[in-house]
């Protein structure tokens, strides 16, 4: 809904409206004053003022056939339903927000501590891209460290590490616990290697070969949280080497 156009036309109504209500207050007031006319003008733009504030309370001036189209009682109902209804166009979107239920809030702290503590420093000179290839090659050389193999990296050793397969010599794998030969086992490492090898593809190779990157700092901040969950999931498992 509009609601800047609401508060514009319901606004210019009501300055109109006033001017109408002060003439029959004069009137009321003093009887050498003449009854004002019956204002065409302002009944014809209470036509769209009604439509539009029907759009915030459908019951908008429900009871106005009860009154003389021009009697001080028709106007003065007109004058409270509309406004009420302008009051509701210019509070709908701070009523809106606080009605929202509460989003939960990304916190770069609590991200895994290979990520945001090299990230840190560059996030906060506004490096973002820097921040997150910073934090995928410290990604990188943890599973090099912990996997021991420093021949191959990044999204090939993502790839080979979480594969399913058995390990090979000189190959070995990253293994979450649980049942191995359940398909909800199968399926996570196989998720493990898809995203993890993802994540350095999508990401770390943007944030390398790019000169400047469009990301918001949004973007920046759920880019290192993709991270986090690699690393994450690259501490949680244990190492099989070939027998």
């Amino acid at each position: 809904m509009d609601h800047a156009y609401a508060i514009e036309k319901l606004t210019y109504f009501l300055d109109d409206l006033r001017v109408h209500l002060a003439h029959i207050d004069a009137a009321v007031a003093d009887n050498g004053v003449d009854w004002p006319d019956w204002p065409q003008a302002l009944a014809i733009d209470l036509v769209r003022a009604r439509r539009i504030s029907e759009a915030y309370t459908p019951d908008t001036l429900s009871e106005l056939h009860q009154y003389d189209s021009n009697s001080l009682g028709y106007w003065q109902l007109v004058r409270r339903d509309i406004t009420e209804a302008l009051g509701l166009a210019k509070s709908e979107d701070e009523i809106s927000a606080f009605l929202r239920p509460a989003s939960p809030s990304l916190t770069a702290e609590a991200m895994h501590s290979w990520v945001w503590e090299p990230a840190a420093p560059l996030w906060a000179a506004e490096a973002h891209q820097d921040a997150v290839l910073t934090a995928a090659r410290t990604v990188n050389r943890r599973l090099q460290q912990k996997l021991s193999r420093h021949d191959v990296g990044d999204k090939e050793l993502c790839q080979q590490s979480f594969a399913p397969t058995s390990p090979t010599p000189g190959k070995p794998r990253l293994r979450f616990e649980g049942d191995r030969t359940t398909p909800t086992w199968r399926a996570r490492q196989e998720g493990a290697m898809h995203v993890s090898a993802g994540a350095f593809l999508g990401i770390r190779n943007l944030a390398a070969h790019e000169e400047s990157v469009t990301w918001t700092e949004q973007e920046a901040l759920e880019y290192l949280a993709a991270f986090s969950v690699v690393a994450r999931w690259i501490e949680e498992c244990s190492v099989e080497t070939a027998p």
